[in-house]
């Protein structure tokens, strides 16, 4: 996935959860649009690096746009959480998820269920059966340790529900964990963050649904940050 023309700036502050403050190189205090309404739990310190979009639009308040940070350990995370569909769309019809590369049609925002909700993908394939696959962003990393939510997600939880039903229909059910940080090799379920997700999680992989977290990896032009992608599976560790 090819990222926006990015600039950098030092985070100073984020705020009222959709903005927030950076210096750039010139000592001028710009505030941008955040994208990302959860806890960002590890990803948004200040001092941090920020990489940020310009949309160029002149009806917008606040026409930049927080995309990226670049912690102090080097490491990197998309923090703009809309870029997950993207990449997971891009992989899918690239075929890179091996495990659903046999679909051929992807159907997006897909309403389902009884919860009233959208599943992120549904997938189609000739004497297939559906696979609804729901999406969801690994931005949390501790010890190498990919790991998701980073606050507590009813949202989330309904998902989980909704899912589980669509298995006891016949269906394949998916969570896909998307990988917007380059720091893990394996993932895991933040379960002292949201015990519920935890146990409707493990509740969902033993009535079938199924769990694949993959990696994710920026490239660079001149140390500037150009594309994302999915690389591998990573292990998921019950």
């Amino acid at each position: 996935m090819q990222l926006p023309e990015l600039q950098s700036a030092i985070l100073l502050k984020r705020y009222k959860r959709f903005m927030a403050d950076v210096k750039l190189e010139n000592n001028h205090i710009l505030t941008i649009h955040c994208a990302n309404t959860g806890a960002m739990t590890g990803c948004g310190e200040a001092g941090d690096i920020v990489w940020y979009s310009d949309s160029k639009s002149e009806t917008r308040k606040y026409p930049h746009s927080w995309e990226l940070t670049q912690l102090k350990n080097g490491q990197m995370v998309c923090i703009n959480t809309h870029r997950s569909n993207q990449l997971t769309l891009e992989a899918l019809q690239n075929k890179q998820i091996k495990e659903l590369a046999m679909y051929d049609e992807i159907l997006p925002e897909v309403k389902y269920g009884e919860e009233n909700s959208r599943i992120d993908f549904l997938l189609k394939g000739e004497g297939l059966p559906d696979c609804y696959v729901e999406v969801k962003s690994v931005t949390l990393v501790k010890h190498n340790i990919g790991m998701f939510p980073d606050a507590v997600t009813t949202r989330g939880q309904k998902h989980l529900r909704e899912l589980m039903a669509m298995k006891k229909l016949g269906h394949r059910a998916v969570v896909f964990f998307a990988g917007l940080h380059n720091g893990f090799d394996c993932f895991k379920v933040a379960e002292y963050i949201d015990p519920e997700y935890d146990k409707l999680l493990k509740e969902a992989i033993e009535q079938g649904v199924e769990v694949y977290a993959y990696a994710g990896e920026f490239s660079f032009e001149n140390q500037i940050p150009k594309a994302l992608r999915l690389t591998q599976r990573v292990p998921y560790i019950g």
